[in-house]
């Protein structure tokens, strides 16, 4: 199967997000980190929040999961991180291209 792990997490400025996504690359935890500018609306310790963040998008493999986990619990600036993660169907190319890197 070409399955592909696609994780998004946010951060709260592009240094920090940047910082990220370096080491997820650097230590072969993701073979491309996309990082996005976002409005975020949320409720918080009873009020509503509006902040700008950085929303990151993590393409690594299945099997990699539960060290992402880690390393972005460890990692984020926020009391409680935004950690989602799904498997998608990948292109043949682009699953060889990632699998060639991490």
């Amino acid at each position: 199967m070409s399955e592909v792990l696609i994780l998004i997490t946010t951060e709260s400025n592009e240094k920090k997000a940047k910082n990220i996504a370096k080491l997820l690359i650097e230590n072969k935890l993701a073979a491309c980190v996309s990082l996005k500018y976002i409005d975020s609306i949320y409720k918080w310790e009873d009020d509503i929040e509006e902040t700008k963040e950085i929303e990151i998008t993590i393409k690594s493999k299945p099997e990699l999961k539960d060290d992402l986990i880690s390393f972005l619990q460890k990692m984020i600036s926020y009391d409680v991180p935004q950690i989602l993660y799904k498997k998608f169907q990948a292109d043949e190319k682009y699953f060889d291209w990632l699998n060639k890197i991490i």
